[in-house]
């Protein structure tokens, strides 16, 4: 059956795999941007020109966000726009607070006007947990968020909950935690080593500075947390989904895992015979162990939805290495 489905932030990396999907499923995608000439294109997303309607609306502006929710006249809304660069939230707590907190309210509350059972999924954050005291996380864990950009979707999430159970809405909260993939910019930090691994394969770079390689995440491939997503808000009964691998990898890992899908050796030997790390790591960026690292616990998606991820750790790694060679123009032997 086919749907109308609206996603706002369309052109993230999670919104540009969610269209994909939907697309092959045969719905109509309707997406929001905040300037609709080019925004497709300079997303890397040209191959959805023609196949996407879109329209514009800045999180920041109230009356756009309500206008395009009516305009989509959706069955469906997937709310994925919002900031994701946490370290950002610091320098202005306000603005993230205003896109995050108001624009999922006002999200929520204009699909509220709308007449029909629209279902509305808002994607959440792993951020919510902060020093949750446990780990892994799963839906009920305590929720301390240590960011303003984990406080400010703490109180996305908790709006959700609170509409949904006053109102019986069919209304989501999906608990992201870290996922990637070459559509990542390269600010975060999956990307900057794939990309820094990349290009010492290329011979355009001898080193890749880091901070603390023994700090741990959950990592997951995008495309298999928007069929997460999806599954979630075509589901019977509406509720919270943390969407995780549930396996803890260390920074360490994922360099390993990059040189490794490059084809080329960490560790080298030097003119004077001394074995030398092409990772170097920088004091500056080396923080004191998380007690609490941010790992999700699944098991609610994977036995209520029948979700599975289906990109290994390594796999995503390769992809990503391998995409990056190929933006460098060479090819692995």
């Amino acid at each position: 059956m086919s749907r109308r489905v609206l996603i706002t932030g369309i052109t993230g990396q999670d919104g540009g795999y969610l269209a994909e999907r939907l697309l092959a499923d045969g719905d109509e995608v309707v997406g929001t941007v905040r300037r609709a000439d080019g925004a497709l294109a300079a997303a890397g997303l040209g191959h959805l020109e023609g196949r996407v309607e879109l329209l514009e609306a800045d999180l920041l502006d109230g009356g756009s966000i309500r206008r395009a929710v009516v305009d989509a006249g959706a069955e469906e809304i997937y709310h994925l726009a919002a900031p994701t660069f946490v370290p950002d939230s610091w320098r202005d707590p306000t603005e993230v607070t205003t896109a995050v907190a108001v624009g999922t309210a006002t999200v929520l509350a204009a699909a509220g006007e709308l007449r029909g059972d629209v279902r509305v999924l808002v994607a959440s954050s792993s951020e919510i947990f902060g020093d949750a005291g446990v780990s892994p996380q799963a839906e009920d864990a305590p929720k301390r968020p240590r960011s303003p950009y984990g406080v400010a979707k703490l109180a996305a999430h908790g709006l959700v909950g609170t509409l949904r159970a006053h109102h019986g809405r069919f209304l989501v909260s999906a608990i992201t935690f870290n996922h990637e993939s070459p559509r990542r910019p390269e600010r975060f930090l999956p990307r900057k080593v794939t990309a820094g691994v990349a290009a010492i394969a290329a011979g355009r770079e001898q080193t890749l500075t880091l901070g603390d390689q023994a700090a741990v995440r959950d990592w997951s491939h995008a495309r298999d947390i928007v069929d997460g997503m999806v599954l979630a808000l075509r589901h019977d009964e509406p509720g919270d989904y943390v969407l995780a691998s549930g396996i803890p990898h260390t920074v360490g890992d994922l360099v390993d895992a990059a040189f490794a899908a490059a084809g080329v050796e960490r560790i080298v030997t030097g003119p004077d015979g001394v074995p030398r790390d092409r990772v170097v790591v920088d004091p500056r960026f080396v923080r004191p162990p998380e007690q609490w690292p941010p790992v999700g616990d699944p098991s609610r998606a994977i036995e209520t939805l029948g979700w599975r991820p289906q990109v290994t750790f390594d796999d995503l790694v390769a992809e990503m290495v391998a995409a990056d060679l190929e933006r460098l123009g060479v090819e692995r032997a």
